[in-house]
């Protein structure tokens, strides 16, 4: 039913069996829920939206807007301190279904299209005859949020060399650009990436990320839209899937939360005027994240799924310490207390960005931006050395993983009997190495490693901004200060 609020997961996935153009592996998907590879990321975002409507979860991860419709609490314009550490809460609740191992929920996509929605005063500036960007932008935020809508983005333009990518500069053989205005809308033709959650989300939002140079050549560059994911002309190639049809004992992450990561190709699709929020301004698209406050709503959401995914590591680390009566070793408590530290390190800026909420330009809540800022520079760094961590713990025990047939079949005797611990029996034993192996070892482990790396971008773009951005001059002051007293 329209505009009635969350959805079922049956109703999400009936959403998503429709005319969208789906490649992998050399040939068109017919039914993303039910493709090999792919059926099981959709199961598992199912599931969760179920669990929006358990008595549970409903009151820590929605809330009921003024006309009384229950909607999700990522939706939620903040106007309180109290509210953005609600939307945290909510934000932590999601990251822990999946501990933090399905990256792209849809929340995240939610705190972006709010923060656009609620800052009309920078959308304004962009307004041109053919649309009014505040009104469609807040039309765009009312569907997604009554309708429980799934939602995908693409940022990054395809580049042809290094040197073009570096320069603010795009090549129109390769990269997203405008080709034509009509009364309709705009049309545009390229591609971008990376969609990561692409082929099972309801819509895509292209917006605006690598910063473009301010001169006229490029201005068919410079926009924002979102549109359905069926619409005519929109095509995804999708990357190989990590998630081999193996059982959730085999296989306990990847059989889950196969997320799917594509390239989005737009042959000539027609953008209507309604659904632009930006277009022709390069300056007014390289500030949009910072003067709307996405980035920051962005990394609250992003710092409290860091924060799950750290614990859960945590928990597999302790557990296989336990489980091998290791867990009174010294060397092995200091490498996994090590991992405590990184955990500890991300709750203690979420909790400072939450407690020093403030208000910002547009009357709404933030959180304090600096440590969200501090801890998605640090994070890409701590979670390749968890990785690490979990190997030198498990060692060659992450070979030594037989699978769930092997305890149905004639060798069940011997698996039963020499993968057994002190304390565990095999079958557990088994289980426990598999799941590190999928965390450590698997392509599924390896992509998630790579996915934290280059989340926000790449680590030495990510420092230097941080640089640029930090309060130095104090600091300085203070040193100079002291030189002066000699």
């Amino acid at each position: 039913m329209k505009n009635a609020g969350i959805r079922t997961g049956a109703q999400y996935l009936e959403g998503l069996r429709d005319d969208r153009e789906i490649w992998t592996r050399g040939a068109r998907v017919k039914d993303v829920t039910a493709e090999p590879g792919m059926g099981g990321g959709a199961a598992s975002l199912a599931g969760f939206l179920d669990r929006q409507h358990e008595a549970a979860y409903r009151d820590i991860v929605t809330y009921e807007d003024a006309q009384g419709i229950r909607c999700a609490i990522s939706h939620m314009v903040p106007k309180s301190k109290a509210d953005v550490v609600q939307r945290g809460r909510a934000f932590y609740e999601w990251a822990t279904w999946s501990n933090g191992m399905f990256g792209r929920t849809p929340d995240y996509k939610n705190a972006s299209v709010m923060a656009f929605a609620h800052a009309p005063g920078f959308l304004a500036q962009g307004s041109k005859g053919q649309a009014d960007f505040v009104q469609n932008m807040t039309r765009f935020y009312d569907e997604v949020r009554l309708n429980d809508r799934v939602l995908t983005h693409t940022l990054v333009n395809p580049s042809v060399s290094h040197a073009q990518a570096t320069s603010g500069k795009f090549d129109e053989e390769v990269a997203l650009h405008v080709v034509k205005e009509t009364d309709a809308g705009i049309i545009v033709k390229g591609a971008r990436l990376l969609a990561t959650l692409g082929p099972l989300s309801d819509e895509i939002e292209v917006f605006p990320s690598t910063l473009l140079r301010a001169d006229a050549s490029n201005i068919p560059f410079a926009f924002a839209f979102a549109i359905p994911i069926a619409t005519p002309g929109l095509k995804m190639i999708c990357r190989d899937s990590y998630d081999h049809g193996k059982s959730h004992f085999d296989a306990p992450l990847s059989s889950r939360y196969e997320e799917m990561d594509a390239v989005v190709i737009f042959d000539n699709v027609l953008v209507p005027w309604e659904r632009v929020f930006m277009y022709g301004e390069p300056n007014l698209c390289n500030q949009a994240f910072a003067q709307t406050n996405a980035v920051v709503h962005m990394a609250h959401q992003v710092a409290c799924g860091k924060l799950a995914k750290a614990e859960f590591m945590v928990g597999v680390m302790c557990a296989i310490a336990k489980a091998t009566g290791r867990d009174k070793d010294l060397a092995t408590k200091g490498m996994i207390a090590e991992v405590m530290l990184m955990a500890e390190t991300v709750r203690a800026l979420l909790f400072s960005a939450e407690q020093q909420a403030h208000e910002d330009q547009w009357g709404n809540f933030i959180p304090l931006r600096g440590p969200l800022d501090a801890s998605r520079n640090l994070f890409p760094k701590m979670y390749p050395r968890m990785v690490e961590i979990l190997q030198l713990l498990g060692s060659s025990s992450l070979m030594a993983t037989p699978t769930e047939a092997d305890f149905s079949n004639a060798m069940a005797g011997d698996v039963e009997k020499y993968f057994q611990l002190t304390h565990m029996d095999s079958r557990d034993r088994v289980g426990l190495y598999r799941l590190a192996h999928d965390i450590a070892v698997s392509g599924f482990g390896n992509r998630q490693a790579l996915y934290e790396r280059f989340f926000f971008g790449p680590p030495q773009i990510m420092s230097s901004v941080y640089f640029d951005g930090y309060d130095k001059d104090s600091k300085i002051a203070r040193v100079e200060d002291l030189l002066a007293q000699a």
